[in-house]
């Protein structure tokens, strides 16, 4: 309906597309999901510019995608422009910096990169001290993933 009365190329077109491939990525159908993320991301790409603040989003749910399938090293690298355009468009202290910080992290955690996952899983739960509180369900999420790591 929104494709009919926004048109194709739309930014709530967009962010439909990744919803629905969210919807996915929580039922394990890789395979459904992974099209319509990249469909959204190459649509925030063209409509919003290559460091627009949702394609950094687009590519932290891209790389999530990656990641649940064994692709670490797409997903790192996802994660790694993801953190680069937030930065640079949002500031060191976003919280969306710290939620690829975070993915980030886990990634490297599940790797045995402990040293360097518990960097970024702190980082990331300063973050969101600081800009969500102590009780939001991102904060305690970095908290867990740091003090597994212990």
């Amino acid at each position: 309906m929104r494709k009919h009365l926004l048109g194709e190329q739309h930014p709530d077109v967009a962010r439909n597309l990744n919803d629905l491939a969210l919807l996915y990525w929580f039922e394990r159908n890789y395979s459904k999901a992974e099209p319509l993320y990249r469909q959204a991301l190459e649509m925030r790409k063209s409509l919003l510019g290559e460091q627009h603040p949702d394609v950094a989003s687009s590519l932290n749910n891209l790389a999530l995608l990656y990641s649940s399938q064994g692709l670490d090293a797409k997903a790192q690298k996802l994660y790694q422009e993801a953190i680069a355009i937030t930065t640079r468009s949002l500031g060191d202290n976003h919280p969306d910096v710290g939620r690829s910080l975070d993915n980030l992290g886990m990634l490297y955690a599940k790797q045995g990169r402990s040293e360097e996952a518990k960097s970024l899983h702190q980082k990331a739960l300063e973050i969101f001290e600081e800009k969500l509180g102590s009780n939001h369900p991102w904060t305690i999420r970095a908290r867990e993933n740091l003090e597994a790591l212990a």
